[in-house]
């Protein structure tokens, strides 16, 4: 069974689609952001969980996993949320020493540098600055090589020392006989913990671990054109490596909040125009909005409602600027709620010249010839 439940996590059902799963991750990151939660501790936490609930239920690899096993591995960038207890398990070998209880003969060493996790950051922007660009400052908790120590974990003026009891091996080794054999086993040190050695003089400042939890600010650019889901890499800032290991990558998620005017499919993007009866009849010259501002558009004469206009080039620009989508204007005929009584007395005329009723006599034989029998 799973240890934890990624469905009830982001409050979903199982069989949620990929668009459910979606937006209720996206108003759960909203609503427990560290940036605007009063406990930034609690809603530290509740934002690693649903990140990694998202990495794993949006992955349709790893949802089948978690569907059927109950855990699944750990995929590339986000948090580094644990997965069960196969948290640690890279591989055959850990999963073996997990087990058994010890490294392998011939089994590389942990006590080495090793990379820092990366970490996830989402982030909305709003439609006009997906189109044009911008720059934002975003804020983070991470964990940072200690700058007293630079990582070490010693107190400065002080070194660490190699370990007496595995002699700066990081493992311990026993033999047994069994009906089989001496069977060797091998386990970490239990003085060092694989480290290999030991430190006296613990640092104050990061009670010996080399690195300590601090708040970040950082300047993140977002190019003209990304779309909702792009990802920022921002690499070496994610969290410090361990015993002088490279750290991890930052990687932000972008998010484009709803517009309350236009909408977006790729690099078109798409606009409800009204325009009065006499317009779409007669023909005009209009203004119609665009992310770059109002631009002029002629409507044809006779334009019917629902008709849709495109105005070329005008949509979102391409990431590597080399081209842009185009502008789709969908126009929409007004009719009047309220008219003076010159405009009545006109639009009366019009229905006594017959304008009202030589389409409507024309549609009426259609359907007639359509069912006169032949």
């Amino acid at each position: 069974m799973p240890t934890k439940d990624y469905y009830e996590t982001l409050g979903i059902a199982r069989d949620a689609s990929g668009e459910e799963i979606k937006q209720a991750y996206r108003a759960l990151a909203r609503k427990h952001h560290p940036d605007v939660s009063e406990d930034k501790s609690v809603a530290e936490q509740l934002f690693k969980e649903i990140n990694e609930a998202y990495e794993v239920l949006s992955d349709p690899n790893k949802r089948a996993q978690y569907d059927r096993f109950g855990v699944a591995g750990n995929g590339a960038g986000g948090f580094s949320g644990g997965f069960g207890p196969f948290e640690q398990a890279a591989g055959f070998g850990d999963i073996f020493d997990m087990f058994f209880g010890g490294a392998r003969a011939g089994a590389p060493r942990r006590a080495g540098p090793q990379r820092g996790s990366d970490l996830r950051y989402d982030l909305e922007i709003t439609l006009e600055e997906a189109f044009a660009g911008t720059t934002k400052e975003i804020g983070f908790t991470h964990l940072a090589q200690c700058e007293v120590c630079k990582g070490a974990g010693a107190q400065p003026g002080t070194s660490v020392s190699t370990c007496l009891q595995c002699a700066g091996s990081g493992i311990m080794r026993a033999a047994r006989q069994t009906p089989l054999g001496q069977m060797v086993t091998q386990m970490t040190c239990s003085r060092c913990g694989g480290e290999g050695h030991t430190i006296d003089h613990p640092c104050e400042t990061c009670q010996g671990r080399g690195r300590r939890e601090i708040e970040r600010k950082l300047s993140v650019k977002v190019p003209a054109g990304v779309d909702d889901g792009s990802r920022i890499r921002i690499g070496a800032n994610g969290e410090a490596g361990i015993r002088g290991g490279p750290p991890g990558d930052l990687y932000v998620y972008l998010g484009i909040a709803q517009h309350r005017l236009f909408s977006r499919d790729g690099m078109d993007t798409y606009v409800d125009v009204p325009v009065s009866f006499p317009q779409a009849t007669l023909g005009a010259s209009i203004t119609v909005p665009t992310l770059e501002g109002e631009l002029p558009m002629t409507l044809p004469a006779g334009t019917q409602p629902g008709t849709v206009l495109r105005l070329k080039g005008k949509g979102m620009p391409s990431v590597r600027g080399a081209q842009r989508g185009d502008h789709h204007v969908t126009v929409h005929v007004l009719v009047p709620t309220k008219m003076n009584k010159r405009q009545r007395e006109l639009l009366e005329e019009y229905a006594k010249a017959g304008g009202d009723d030589i389409e409507e006599r024309s549609f009426f034989e259609r359907v007639k010839d359509a069912f006169r029998p032949e």
